[in-house]
């Protein structure tokens, strides 16, 4: 059974980095497309990033282009939220979660497994 668990998390000022790691267990990570969504407080999940099984694609939210990258390693069953130049809007609840088909990855629905989840405030 494959599972998901994030780390990184934490607080930060704005203008800070922090890299967020998901760590899979189980021999089908390298074949999956995979993604991070975040939750603020009173707000509804929203897609952050995505990439390909192979790496050749991502793909980003608007808000975070140019500032996120979503690195990932096959070998070692992990990929990576890369966060820079971070703002306190981007204080959220980031979760991990596994592609499983669709029309679309900015869609949470068409993801199967999901993280935990880690904890990212930015202060001002």
């Amino acid at each position: 059974q494959v599972q998901l668990v994030e780390s990184g998390g934490g607080l930060v000022q704005a203008g800070g980095s922090l890299r967020l790691s998901c760590a899979a267990s189980g021999r089908t990570f390298s074949r999956s497309p995979m993604g991070w969504f975040r939750q603020a407080p009173g707000k509804e999940r929203e897609f952050v990033a995505s990439i390909t099984w192979g790496g050749s694609t991502t793909v980003y939210e608007d808000s975070v282009k140019g500032r996120f990258t979503i690195p990932r390693d096959n070998a070692k069953n992990t990929v990576t939220l890369q966060m820079n130049s971070l703002e306190p809007e981007d204080t959220a609840v980031y979760y991990c979660a596994r592609f499983t088909g669709g029309s679309s990855m900015r869609v949470g629905a068409n993801y199967d497994l999901w993280g935990q989840g880690t904890q990212v405030t930015v202060s001002s």
